[in-house]
């Protein structure tokens, strides 16, 4: 696909979105510039602002199956994997595969479930596959998992561990919309809009599963100069000398920084990465990557104003910009 084709299928896609999907312009496109790259996303927000519409939403428009588990403390991991179930009239056991046998799932509140149940959604997001009784099972493609959490409530919540968060491509805030777009929502349900009843919305399917694992393949051809790659390892390299980090990113931040990038350059219509693409995804690519010192937080840190001294710190390479 070339790129100015990529790009007007990426606009048609957001554009498709938006129609239902009011205000969340830049959630959508850092959402698709993941699944482009082969990512996954952990959204975080309170509840009620659009996370499982956009998941919803998306499955339509890219012509993908998609599923849901509402994660809770007492879900097991075949609650999420599928599991041998005895069937009597053949007297054999038969797998039943779990909601994870999709192309798009969304994990909702992932941190309410425990570790045991948490790692068995680690091996389908690392390796496309899970492994039920010693057998495993690919799982379709193209596959990613788009989990949300909520950064309010704490109570009965299991914190991701940090083996687990490196596997999400980007986390992405969401926060509360302005007035303007909060009245455009309201526009939008008085109007008549259910966001139970997506298929009365008659969104059009832009592209099938088949195109979007087509589009992955093609961002192999975006250029990536040797300039950008050593700019992106000085600016993952800067978060492990960083004043107020504890802990630096891993060369995966790195790796995700480039795919996310090069996803962000085809997405705007070119066949290679300048440090803009880099720029644009290093907050969510870097901040659930880094842990900041005891004592950052108490002088006024943030994992995002880090990683924003670290980009202005960082030498820009002059011949790719």
């Amino acid at each position: 696909m070339n790129p100015a084709a990529f790009s007007d299928t990426c606009e048609r896609i957001l554009r498709e979105v938006g129609r239902v999907l009011v205000g969340q312009d830049e959630l959508a496109e850092q959402v698709l510039a993941a699944i482009l790259a082969r990512g996954h996303v952990l959204i975080e927000g309170v509840p009620g602002l659009g996370k499982t519409l956009l998941v919803r939403t998306l499955a339509r428009v890219l012509g993908c199956e998609s599923k849901r588990i509402q994660f809770t403390p007492d879900l097991m991991p075949t609650d999420v994997t599928g599991g041998n179930v005895f069937n009597q009239r053949t007297q054999s056991f038969d797998f039943v595969p779990g909601p994870v046998f999709t192309q798009l799932l969304l994990a909702d509140e992932i941190n309410r479930a425990p570790a045991k149940t948490q790692s068995a959604l680690l091996e389908a997001m690392q390796e496309g596959r899970v492994t039920t009784d010693g057998q495993a099972r690919a799982l379709p493609r193209p596959f990613f998992v788009v989990a949300t959490q909520n950064p309010v409530e704490s109570q009965g919540t299991y914190p991701l561990p940090e083996a687990q968060l490196d596997r999400f491509l980007l986390k992405v805030e969401v926060s509360y919309p302005s007035a303007e777009v909060e009245k455009r929502i309201l526009q939008s349900h008085v109007a008549g809009f259910d966001a139970s009843a997506l298929e009365a919305a008659g969104l059009q399917q832009i592209v099938t599963a088949a195109e979007v694992e087509v589009m992955q393949r093609s961002l192999n051809e975006v250029r990536v100069d040797e300039a950008i790659l050593d700019y992106i390892v000085d600016v993952v390299g800067r978060t492990r000398a960083h004043r107020s980090i504890e802990l630096g990113a891993s060369p995966r931040a790195s790796i995700a920084l480039v795919a996310g990038a090069r996803a962000g350059a085809a997405m705007r219509g070119r066949d290679f990465v300048i440090p803009d693409d880099v720029k644009a995804l290093a907050p969510a690519v870097l901040r659930h990557r880094i842990i900041l010192a005891a004592d950052a937080e108490f002088e006024g840190q943030s994992p995002d104003l880090c990683v924003k001294e670290v980009l202005d710190e960082a030498k820009v390479p002059r011949s790719a910009a």
